[in-house]
């Protein structure tokens, strides 16, 4: 589990690896951009001290980065990281480890229940479904490879939610509502830290219909060996279906993948 830090510090550049002529704006650019590796949102105030540059320096490149779609600021003025830097982040996503690691564990969990399985990513307060293997079934959950959700609503992000400190995930939701998909959607952050509880003490989160209707899943949070969460794999079950018996099974199932995923890792 993640624990919280202040600004972040970014590995310095050595001088082996530092370009001969370096270019000062480029390379606070670019440490901004290494920020949000370890922050979900950075205040102008922050990106100052974090550069230690003036505040018209860090707006101006602020203001550059969010036209080039790398950031974006909310109306709270924090910003955040934008949809050019989640698209490069996919993109290496998916051509690297996490679908290659993942991906025979998506295919026995679908062998074993024949249900939909998804292989899912956090971004922000928001996951993406990297990667599924969908039903063969008539009845079937369909597969949301590419989609966006509001994490709180999936059992994928509650997993991975979960991963996080109670501070970093209000923090993460400071000066935001929670988004409501369903009426079974959670609707503040007190509901949240509820169920982030019980997922850290149960190790495994469900969704009852919280992000569509009809539809149910059971979701555990992929560790590497360092401990640090990478995804989440959520099997995703039509409600009428999901009994306490096969959520039980996919409960023990997933527990096995999260460990052989970790000892894997090393």
């Amino acid at each position: 589990m993640k624990k919280d830090t202040a600004i972040a510090t970014a590995t310095p550049v050595t001088d082996a690896t530092a370009p001969s002529y370096p270019i000062s704006s480029v390379g606070n650019a670019l440490r901004l951009l290494l920020l949000f590796r370890e922050q979900q949102s950075v205040r102008l105030t922050e990106a100052c001290a974090y550069l230690g540059v003036a505040h018209s320096t860090a707006h101006r490149l602020l203001a550059m980065l969010i036209q080039h779609g790398f950031v974006r600021q909310e109306s709270s003025r924090a910003y955040r990281p934008g949809p050019m830097l989640v698209e490069i982040g996919l993109a290496v996503v998916q051509k690297m480890d996490v679908r290659t690691q993942a991906r025979p564990y998506l295919e026995e969990l679908s062998a074993e229940f024949d249900e939909t399985v998804h292989l899912v990513i956090l971004e922000g307060d928001q996951v993406r479904y990297v990667d599924a293997i969908e039903s063969d079934r008539a009845l079937r959950v369909t597969a949301r490879t590419g989609q966006v959700l509001p994490a709180h609503c999936t059992s994928a992000g509650k997993a991975l939610l979960a991963e996080y400190t109670p501070t970093q995930v209000a923090a993460l939701y400071a000066d935001r509502k929670l988004a409501v998909k369903t009426p079974q959607s959670l609707r503040s952050l007190r509901a949240l830290e509820l169920a982030l509880n019980d997922v850290r003490e149960h190790g495994f989160a469900t969704n009852h219909e919280e992000s569509e209707e009809g539809v149910g899943s059971v979701a555990i949070a992929l560790v590497n060996a360092a401990g640090r969460p990478v995804a989440s794999i959520a099997v995703a079950v039509p409600e009428s279906r999901l009994s306490a018996k096969v959520q039980s099974a996919i409960v023990k199932a997933l527990e096995d993948v999260r460990m052989r995923f970790k000892a894997a890792s090393d």
